[in-house]
């Protein structure tokens, strides 16, 4: 079989994927070439959605990651899935998309599908803000503990990656006294 018939198959192959979520949880979604692609969920179906493409071979997630749309006053999620153990499914990334508002920042964690997104989601979590609901250590990964920006039990905090984000003082670093 040439590379472009492989290709060909590989393409048939995410393309049945995405329909068969379209029509079996009404999601949207589109496959962008032989080996991308990507689904739009609602975050009350991510959870089942997920199970589902676990079931299909997609073993891992390769990535979690976070993006700001201050103008919608939402933040999107994106989970790019894909397999070890499949060698077909290997070859292939489908992001894994769903959206929350900013007055409600929460999404359900995948954690108990995937345990790869332990850091992604804690990540995604402690430079948005974005609470993963199920997570079972959400908590700061990467920042200092004593910089400004813990999330209250309303929901407000400084995430460094918000675009609402300013940086306090620019220019150079002074050390603390001891």
């Amino acid at each position: 079989m040439s590379t472009q018939q492989q290709q060909s198959v590989q393409q048939s192959q995410l393309a049945k994927i995405i329909q068969d979520l379209i029509t079996k949880f009404k999601v949207t979604g589109k496959a962008e070439s032989d080996r991308r692609g990507y689904i739009e969920v609602s975050k009350d179906k991510i959870l089942e959605v997920a199970k589902y493409l676990k079931e299909l071979g997609f073993d891992h997630v390769k990535s979690v990651t976070g993006i700001d749309y201050p103008e919608k006053e939402e933040f999107e999620v994106v989970y790019h899935v894909s397999s070890y153990s499949d060698l077909e499914l290997a070859k292939t990334i489908l992001a894994v998309k769903t959206k929350t508002s900013y007055k409600d920042p929460k999404v359900p964690s995948l954690y108990s599908i995937w345990e790869s997104v332990w850091t992604g989601e804690r990540e995604t979590y402690e430079m948005l803000g974005i609470i993963f609901n199920g997570h079972p250590d959400l908590r700061r990964l990467f920042l200092d503990e004593d910089f400004e920006g813990v999330l209250d039990e309303d929901f407000e905090g400084v995430h460094p990656l918000r675009k609402s984000f300013k940086v306090k003082q620019e220019g150079l670093f002074v050390d603390k006294s001891s």
